[in-house]
């Protein structure tokens, strides 16, 4: 693979990780802070179990059951109709018709709801923490596993991946250490905005390489120029992604204020 195509599967795999892990953190926080620290790291620990059984699973599925081209088009289809999902949000944030998300609301509704639930404990453990904590690091991890494994796959670089996404793991976890209050500083919304350019651009470029499934013999089609081809791939989505915002753009005076969103990627 050549240098453009590791540098862009690092940053692509570090900056979905990095978005996913401040997802994460912001309900840990709300949980540790509000009710138990013991019960919430119970819940992060069990979805780690988790994450890494799922990991291992699907991993070896995609990689054993699928031939080269056939796993370079379902993945390349995925990433692609998942990049797309991102990029047609941070359109519309940037064109000024969708809230833009926001850490500190998300801690407050978190940390409210709580507050306002009720006592229940089991195996020793406040349930309402171990769940809502252990639910919202599995569900974003898988987000974050379905990249790497993907992504690493595709691109025949594994370690790349992974190496991305814990770079991302450790600088969140070190900035939590530092400040202990959510990450609301991180330019979240810019990130999502970037990691669904990268998806969608390297869904494009294996999509298309795996349409040689389709070929008398079966092999992956090969772009010309290579993986130089990413580049103007991802030149291509960003142009037509800022035509969009543009297009879409909602007048200052006509745009008011919008409700923050607190649920949506």
């Amino acid at each position: 693979m050549g240098s453009s195509a590791v540098w862009s599967l690092g940053i692509a795999t570090f900056a979905a990780a990095v978005v996913e892990m401040v997802e994460a953190l912001t309900i840990v926080l709300a949980m540790g802070m509000t009710r138990s620290w013991r019960s919430t790291l119970w819940g992060v620990a069990a979805a780690l179990v988790a994450l890494t059984a799922f990991t291992g699973v699907a991993g070896y599925a995609l990689a054993t059951w699928l031939p080269r081209a056939a796993l370079q088009l379902v993945i390349g289809g995925l990433l692609l109709v998942f990049g797309l999902q991102w990029l047609r949000k941070a359109i519309l944030r940037s064109a000024g018709r969708k809230s833009m998300h926001d850490e500190a609301a998300i801690f407050a509704e978190q940390e409210a709801e709580a507050r306002s639930a009720s006592a229940q404990v089991r195996l020793g453990l406040d349930w309402f923490s171990f769940v809502v904590s252990f639910k919202g690091v599995f569900l974003e991890g898988v987000e974050v596993v379905f990249i790497v494994i993907t992504f690493g796959l595709n691109a025949g670089d594994v370690p790349v991946a992974i190496a991305g996404a814990v770079a991302a793991v450790v600088v969140v976890l070190a900035l939590a250490v530092v400040i202990r209050r959510p990450l609301t500083q991180v330019p979240e919304n810019t990130l999502k905005y970037g990691v669904g350019l990268l998806l969608t651009t390297f869904g494009t470029f294996w999509a298309v390489e795996g349409l040689g499934i389709f070929s008398h013999s079966g092999d992956s089609l090969t772009w010309v120029g290579g993986d130089l081809v990413i580049l103007a791939l991802l030149g291509g989505w960003f142009v037509l992604s800022r035509v969009l915002v543009a297009t879409l753009r909602v007048p200052t005076a006509a745009s008011g204020a919008a409700p923050l969103e607190t649920s949506e990627v």
